[in-house]
């Protein structure tokens, strides 16, 4: 662990020695003396590791840690081999950020352009940046790079996560952008609504599929009437859905983006995760964030370089469409390590093991109240309407150790199950539902 092994005193002096000082004294000597501390700081004294490790552990201990757990609503618990943690790990590796200095990096920036190169697999689309903060920014993101001249609104459906509405929202305030929101019907985004009010200013329309519901969208009809509008299509996946959903291609989507916490990043108390973001070809320029492209030195040798970056805010400065100059890479390469792991077929397991469970959840639940909340189909997560509260049916759950589904409000809650929950987990829930009064 060299990262935490500090210079020794002989180092020190011989790096002084180096650069013509003999103390530290004599290096910042041009620090005024009055800007200078003299002092020990008024600060506890620093502790041991063991010390350390002691308090750490009695405050996790403050932490409600749940065995069993059926809820999503953004953040969702799988499965996740243990070669993430083991790469991850290494030191060569363990940096969030993005290499300028691509002849000092070739590591970490062929890892990034890997991990590209899977995003495109997995969405079908031409080009991926080297990912953004999370699904949220993401979203946001692929709505403001899809401004023009004379298209300067955006429809985004009612039904995307919360949290990524407000941060739209936020971005929509700042770049002067006119947004409105498609309202939902039947628990899918209101087409008739969608048809009415698309007209030549709207720039894009956005959406989630499946939906915050867990409700699969009608993605094939919402892209032909946007495009038929002169719209772009953004649509907003879970990517762990796409081992047996259509692509975001096949959906005729013009850019992708979504949340890539399902793929290899535990839930960690809400991050980090990372965003990711794809788009056809023909609007590449217009993509935010970093992006790593493959070439050839000199001498014909494979390299990866730092790619496309005239569209960036460093080089466009105040004509740039977006200010992020860098990227989640830790993150994306546990990404990157998850899909390399798992591969094709693990991922369609994991998404039909996911979906067949929250189907059974969904029948047992029917049986003793919690009916369907709509009648379309879902991936891995779904709602229910019972005339028990929410919150005393979660509060029953939560005593025997079961995080429950996400209230949203006092009739409906939404489920969520996932490859790692069991019949046995799900059949206990389901009972001690029953004997909620």
């Amino acid at each position: 662990m060299g990262k935490y092994v500090p210079n020794t005193e002989a180092e020190q002096k011989a790096m002084l020695s180096e650069i013509g000082f003999s103390s530290f004294d004599e290096l910042f000597a041009h620090v005024p003396e009055e800007v200078k501390l003299r002092k020990e700081l008024d600060i506890p004294s620093g502790l041991s590791e063991l010390e350390v490790r002691r308090d750490m552990t009695k405050l996790a201990e403050k932490n409600k840690i749940f065995p069993v757990i059926f809820r999503g609503a953004g953040a969702y618990r799988h499965f996740i081999p243990s070669i993430v943690k083991s790469v991850i790990s290494k030191e060569n590796f363990l940096t969030s950020y993005t290499p300028y200095q691509a002849e000092t990096s070739q590591g970490v920036l062929q890892s990034i352009f890997e991990y590209q190169t899977m995003i495109c697999d997995l969405t079908g689309m031409d080009v991926s940046n080297a990912s953004v903060y999370d699904g949220a920014t993401a979203a946001a993101e692929a709505v403001a790079m899809c401004r023009e001249r004379k298209r300067k609104k955006a429809l985004v459906s009612s039904l995307m996560q919360p949290d990524t509405l407000e941060t739209v929202k936020t971005y929509c305030h700042g770049n002067g952008m006119e947004l409105e929101f498609i309202p939902e019907k039947d628990g899918l985004t209101d087409i008739d609504y969608l048809k009415a009010h698309l007209d030549p200013s709207i720039a894009c329309v956005l959406i989630q599929h499946p939906n915050f519901y867990g409700n699969l969208e009608p993605a094939r009809q919402i892209a032909d009437l946007s495009h038929e509008a002169g719209a772009k299509y953004i649509m907003s996946v879970n990517p762990i859905s796409l081992g047996i959903l259509k692509s975001p291609r096949e959906y005729g989507a013009d850019v992708a983006v979504g949340d890539g916490q399902p793929l290899g990043l535990s839930l960690a108390f809400g991050g980090p995760y990372l965003g990711f973001m794809a788009c056809l070809d023909k609007i590449k320029r217009n993509l935010p964030g970093r992006i790593v492209g493959q070439t050839n030195d000199k001498e014909g040798r494979i390299g990866y370089v730092l790619t496309l970056q005239a569209r960036e805010q460093h080089i466009r400065r105040e004509k740039a469409s977006s200010n992020i100059c860098s990227n989640q890479a830790l993150c994306a390469l546990a990404v990157a390590v998850y899909l390399s792991a798992v591969g094709k077929q693990g991922l369609r397991q994991a998404a039909e093991l996911s979906t067949a469970k929250a189907h059974y959840m969904a029948k047992e639940l029917e049986k003793i109240g919690f009916r369907p909340a709509y009648k379309a189909d879902f991936f891995h997560e779904f709602v229910t309407v019972s005339e028990t509260p929410s919150e005393k049916a979660l509060a029953a759950l939560e005593k025997q150790g079961i995080l429950g589904g996400y209230p949203l409000d006092e009739k409906r809650i939404l489920w969520c199950c996932t490859e790692v929950n069991d019949k046995r987990g799900i059949d206990e829930a389901v009972q001690i539902l029953k004997e909620v009064k």
